[in-house]
């Protein structure tokens, strides 16, 4: 099925509500986001009746490289995700292919970004949830978090704060991953993918 060109991009930043999560790994989508909605100018607001934080607006050059973009926060807590995902899908009219999901990915090593179309969710909430409500054929935009050390439980680990020694370098691989978006939206997955999976 063919997009049509006009038709605009969600971009969705997986993550939890609160202060308290903030700086979870679990969170890494919301800060891609956050990042993504400081470039474009913007500020989010509650979205009428989607539960989700929403920021509209264009990402790209001026002129017709650029394209409509929605940017959202859902506020229902990760594994609920899908539900707020698809009242922002009707509501803009956003065709399943021009979703983005940006999420943290225990099975990739820290800082390292991979992107692709459609797929498993590999045990994450936010995307079964997503997958659940739509369908898988959404990009994914994968940012690693890599695996908890020791005996440490998945949940426990997700649901921390990234480490001292990750924080270091986490805005130059937030920057990425919002430029990794930014790339895929405009000139399409192949040429993101070629530019930025590691």
């Amino acid at each position: 099925m063919t997009t049509p060109a006009n038709a605009p991009w969600l971009v969705v930043g997986l993550g939890n509500p609160g202060p308290e999560y903030a700086m979870n790994r679990h969170n890494v989508g919301f800060m891609v986001v956050d990042l993504l909605a400081e470039r474009m100018g913007g500020r989010f607001k509650r979205a009428g009746k989607a539960q989700a934080q929403v920021l509209e607006g264009r990402i790209g050059p001026p002129g017709p490289g650029s394209r409509r973009v929605v940017l959202a926060k859902p506020m229902s807590y990760m594994n609920l995700s899908g539900g707020p995902v698809n009242a922002l899908r009707d509501f803009y009219k956003v065709p399943v292919a021009n979703i983005v999901a940006v999420h943290d990915e225990l099975d990739i090593d820290h800082g390292t970004l991979r992107l692709k179309l459609g797929g498993g969710d590999n045990g994450h909430n936010g995307l079964k949830s997503m997958t659940k409500a739509m369908g898988a054929d959404y990009h994914r935009v994968r940012f690693g978090i890599g695996r908890p050390p020791g005996r440490m439980q998945v949940a426990d680990f997700v649901l921390k704060d990234f480490s001292p020694a990750e924080r270091k370098e986490l805005d130059y691989f937030v920057d990425r991953a919002a430029d990794a978006v930014e790339c895929l939206v405009t000139e399409g997955l192949e040429r993101a993918q070629s530019a930025y999976n590691s």
